[in-house]
Order: structure tokens, then sequence, then C-alpha cells
């Protein structure tokens, strides 16, 4: 029960490493809103898990879902303790100039505006309560980019960066921010990932990977539960890779 007490929101919860995480967090205790686009996944998770989370509809690239985010929570469990920005996309695999303007807007309107947006909300709620934890789920391809996923690497490069910059600028409030690097997984955006799904492709990805495997929406659940937990109260502004190796 290391979240016992504890207050989590977690974005893009109703699938993937959001899910893993979702279910991570209730079993250590915590009471968690799970925030996803996709309202039915996140009331069917709700529904499964029981009391201690609530289900809200959310674009997270937009200022005033990220405000009713916020007000949702407090309203439904009187505090936040602990925020994971985990919602994010990316393209397929597309030379550098040839991904459409729009869905580059959009990538970065969902893995880096998101982040701002939380913050603008959020780090108030936690510098007047003086303390908090957030984390930031992103990416091996922002230390180690793969080809043809330029913008993707880029938004999740953006990510890490914000995290050091968030990190020192509120531990004087004791609020702690740090970041997960997972290398693919099977999640919803492993086929996007990979551009088509075929143990062949799967073949190539897997020989990058020293461990033989992806990660894992429970590889994802127990690293975010450390960090986001009391044991991690010395960890602060470190981006975390659980990657199998990838990165070595």
């Amino acid at each position: 029960m290391r979240l016992e007490n504890k207050v989590a929101v977690v974005t893009g919860g109703a699938s993937g490493f959001g899910e893993g995480i979702v279910r991570k967090f209730v079993a250590e205790g915590a009471r968690v809103a799970i925030v996803d686009i996709n309202i039915a996944a996140a009331e069917k998770l709700a529904a499964e898990l029981g009391s201690s989370t609530t289900a809200f509809s959310a674009d997270v690239s937009s200022a005033k879902d990220m405000a009713d985010i916020h007000s949702h929570t407090l309203a439904t469990f009187k505090q936040v303790d602990i925020l994971v920005n985990n919602a994010g996309i990316t393209h397929l695999p597309t030379p550098m100039e040839d991904v459409d303007e729009n869905e580059f807007d959009r990538i970065f309107a969902v893995n880096a505006k998101s982040v701002y947006l939380s913050a603008k909300y959020f780090v108030p709620t936690m510098k007047a309560q003086g303390h908090g934890s957030i984390l930031n789920v992103a990416s091996t391809a922002g230390v180690s980019p793969r080809p043809n996923l330029s913008w993707y690497n880029a938004s999740k490069g953006w990510m890490i960066t914000a995290t050091r910059a968030m990190a020192v600028e509120l531990a004087p409030c004791n609020v702690r921010v740090n970041a997960l690097n997972p290398v693919a997984g099977e999640t919803p955006l492993l086929k996007s990932f990979m551009g088509e799904d075929t143990p062949e492709i799967r073949a190539k990805f897997l020989s990058t990977i020293p461990l033989g495997r992806f990660s894992t929406p429970q590889d994802m659940g127990n690293a975010a539960c450390y960090l986001c937990s009391e044991e991690a109260s010395m960890v602060t502004g470190v981006c975390l890779e659980v990657d199998g190796g990838r990165c070595i």
C-alpha cells in the first residue's frame, strides 16, 4: 500500500501503459482519476476497479478540458497528490518532410502542450499544499531516435527537457517531477510506430532491445509506482529508461 491516501490523475489511463499505471496505483492504495478521450474505455476500467476510481473524458491539448480535469478531481477526491502525463500520440513512420503540418501540430499539442496545460492548473494546487509528484511519460525515442519518426522523437525530447526544467523550478516547493522513457510496448500505439504489425517488423524492433521483449503496462506501472511514492522522496528530475537496455 505504497500509495495509500494518495490521489492520482492519469491521462490516457484507459489503455496501454496508462492502464498499467492505473491498475498498479489502485493496487497500492491510491484513488485515481482515469482521464481518457475514449470515455467508454475509461468508464469500463473504472467500473472494474471500483469506487477508488472515477472516469473523465478529456482532450489533454484543450485548456478547458485540463481545467475541468483539475476541478473534477478536486470535487471528487478533495485533493490531488500525483499527476501522470501519459496521454500521447505519434505519426506513422514517414520521412520528416512528408509529415502533414496538421499532424505535426496535433503531435505537439498532445505530447507537449498537454504538459504545459497540466502544469498551469495542477502546479498551483501542489504548491499550495506543499507537496506533489508529477510523472511525464516520455520515450526512448527522445534519447535514441528512430528514423522516420522525427517529430514524435522531437516531442518526447521536449518532454524530457521539460521534466528536468520543471524539477529544478519546483524542488523548493517540495514538488517532484520525473519521467519514464519506455521502449515500444504492447499498446495501441505499437502498430503506429511500426507502420504495420508483421512478424518481420516485430523481429526488427525486438532486435534493438537487449532483453528481447517490449515494455509492458505492468513494467510501466511498477516504475511509476516507485517514482510517485515516498520511497523516491529524494528523486527528482530523473528520466528513467524502462527499455530492456535499448539506450545502452
